[in-house]
């Protein structure tokens, strides 16, 4: 039996196999993280498997919270055909720290805000001690 290619395929159907909007899919083609498809001469972009693949990567990095230049720095070892496993774990370390920093930051923030919720009365009344440390900086 023969397999009949589904591709090229258009920026719609793109959208489509990637659950990836399609401004989304511009502006990844704006910052270089696409390569520019070909066009028909109708101007129409057409895409292959794998710019399909291309796409799922940068989707699924930005998931994991990976920031654009991070991206570029994965596709830049994808696309020069030197993937180093150790490389690669650099990137995905250091992208570790900064979540971990985040994340306690974020549990820095929660106890201050439980702390000053737990002082308020929570009664109409004007005085307010979450305005009054918020007032004061």
């Amino acid at each position: 039996m023969i397999k009949i290619s589904r591709y090229p395929i258009g920026i719609g159907e793109l959208s489509k196999q990637t659950a990836c909007k399609v401004e989304t899919i511009r502006y990844y083609e704006q910052q270089a993280l696409m390569p520019p498809p070909p066009r028909t001469d109708g101007g129409h972009r057409l895409y292959n498997a794998d710019m399909v693949g291309r796409l799922k990567f940068i989707r699924r990095s930005r998931e994991l919270g990976f920031s654009m230049d991070e991206i570029r720095q994965l596709l830049s070892l994808v696309d020069g055909k030197q993937i180093s496993c150790e490389r690669v774990k650099s990137i995905a370390e250091a992208h570790l720290q900064d979540i971990n920093a985040k994340i306690r930051d974020l549990k820095k923030m929660q106890r201050t805000l439980s702390d000053l919720a737990g002082r308020c009365s929570g009664k109409d009344v004007p005085d307010c001690p979450i305005i009054d440390v918020l007032q004061k900086g």
